[in-house]
């Protein structure tokens, strides 16, 4: 391994999107493309750029999750006749490709999930701490079946957020979604130096000491544990950098 990015290589065909992204929606923004117009066919977008049918459509699912487009299903795909307010802050699945973009998410994650943990501590209710259980006992039941866990991992956290009844957490939360969780970009057992089924059960270890400390109603004790979690993913991560 000789640099951080060689954990995740870069995907050529994801960073032509992106490119292909950035002019789209400069001429959506531009007006070049009009609000409410039909966008030119995954062909004539292929002709045009020079790339292929899957970076074409990742571009176009980016514009829709930005809601910069809308498509109708054997129509095609149109401007959105509303375009969206410019978000000041953002971070997508794209912005994440190395080491050291999870490791600039996580020093974030610390910040903002350590305070979570212990506001749910202070103020969930009994749904809410049900939503937080039933995630983590997901969590175990993907990892024993040997499926991903990345979503179940993020609906733990996401409940948490939502259990502070601070809706700006839930909505940070929310927006940054499974780009927060590493296992969906590197391979973090094998960062870890362990067995994937040995690394998940340890992680969820620390799932549960949250949800105990949450459940007690003790703010303390959960925001050590958040931290503890955290913290521990990013030192994995740290050591990967310093070594490659």
């Amino acid at each position: 391994m000789n640099n951080a990015v060689a954990i995740r290589p870069r995907n050529k065909s994801r960073s032509l999107a992106v490119e292909l992204v950035e002019t789209l929606e400069n001429r959506i923004k531009a007006g070049t493309y009009a609000a409410g117009a039909r966008m030119p066919t995954e062909a004539e977008i292929m002709q045009e750029h020079g790339v292929s049918r899957t970076v074409v459509r990742e571009a176009v699912s980016r514009l829709q999750q930005a809601r910069l487009v809308v498509t109708q299903h054997g129509i095609g795909s149109f401007v959105s006749a509303t375009l969206p307010d410019e978000q000041g802050f953002r971070i997508d699945r794209v912005d994440v490709e190395t080491v050291f973009d999870i490791l600039n998410v996580l020093e974030l994650r610390v910040s903002l999930e350590t305070e979570s943990a212990g506001l749910a501590a202070s103020r969930r209710n009994a749904r809410e701490m049900a939503e937080i259980s039933n995630a983590i006992a997901d969590f175990a039941d993907c990892a024993a079946k040997g499926g991903d866990t990345v979503e179940a991992d993020f609906r733990i956290h996401l409940a948490i957020a939502k259990a502070t009844q601070n809706p700006h957490f839930y909505e940070l939360m929310r927006h940054l979604g499974t780009t927060v969780i590493p296992r969906a970009r590197v391979n973090s057992p094998q960062l870890a130096k362990e067995e994937k089924g040995v690394y998940l059960e340890r992680v969820n270890r620390e799932h549960a000491l949250i949800g105990e400390a949450i459940e007690r109603q003790d703010p303390d004790s959960a925001r050590a544990a958040m931290r503890v979690h955290l913290t521990n993913s990013r030192e994995r991560l740290r050591r990967a950098a310093a070594e490659s």
